[in-house]
């Protein structure tokens, strides 16, 4: 055995030995009476600062939470913050225009003021007779956008909503272009999508606008994913489709 490990099982054995000693010592205070007195009051203390301990022990565990806490709030607060300068930055083509225009007549006192007058949209031409109209989904509103719960809009934007809109609109008008279409001039490929489009149909979609997940994937670039049907749920609740289910397909009714 070399020295030094000899050395270490002595050190270790006198540290034994001494806490032996120790033990005993204290044993043999504890049975004086003014000893023991001041053993309790020390075992009391003990417990106290024991109780502390534990306190402190929770209150960290307390502020490490708070901290990852804020930590979150934070990063969910810069990705926000980048939301609301990307929509700044990219204002949405389809927001409500009004043109107001003000009239001076020739002579006319340019320091009056004239109340400003808001030129109404002259009303679209009318369909040819006998064409049936289209009906397209109305864009979400700011005030709708702000209403929605937000454990249902998660991080979406008011953008993101308005561009899938956008997207079922052109669905709806390429499908049902092919209905209004006559069937001579159709392809093949056109005939097809035209027969499924009518064994789709039901008497709860009877003179109405609908579409199904088979739609979105022909005629747009948007993935049917759970992104999309979050995005359906909230026009759902903001009353701009339904649903009518049967034969396993699920249709999205304009309304």
């Amino acid at each position: 055995m070399a020295s030094s490990d000899l050395e270490q099982l002595c050190s270790y054995i006198n540290d034994k030995i001494g806490n032996i000693k120790n033990t005993l010592s204290l044993r043999s205070c504890g049975q004086e009476p003014a000893l023991k007195t001041m053993l309790n009051k020390i075992g009391d203390e003990i417990i106290v600062v024991n109780e502390l301990l534990n306190k402190l022990e929770l209150e960290i565990e307390y502020q490490e939470q708070t901290s990852n806490s804020l930590k979150e709030l934070c990063e969910s607060l810069e990705e926000d913050y980048k939301d609301v300068q990307h929509l700044k930055e990219n204002i949405p083509p389809h927001l409500p225009q009004v043109t107001v225009t003000k009239s001076i007549a020739k002579g006319a006192d340019l320091t009056s003021e004239e109340p400003a007058k808001v030129v109404e949209p002259a009303p679209g031409n009318k369909p040819p007779k006998g064409q049936r109209n289209i009906k397209e989904m109305l864009f979400i509103t700011s005030d709708e956008f702000n209403g929605i719960p937000a454990y249902m809009k998660s991080r979406l934007t008011y953008c993101q909503i308005n561009d899938v809109i956008k997207e079922i609109n052109k669905a709806v008008a390429s499908k049902y272009k092919i209905l209004h279409q006559p069937k001579k001039s159709m392809s093949s490929v056109a005939r097809n999508l035209y027969h499924r489009f009518i064994d789709e149909e039901t008497k709860d979609t009877k003179g109405h606008c609908f579409i199904v997940e088979a739609d979105i994937k022909e005629f747009t670039a948007l993935k049917v994913d759970k992104r999309f049907h979050v995005i359906l749920n909230i026009l759902r609740h903001c009353r701009r489709l339904s649903e009518v289910r049967g034969g396993g397909l699920t249709r999205y009714v304009i309304t």
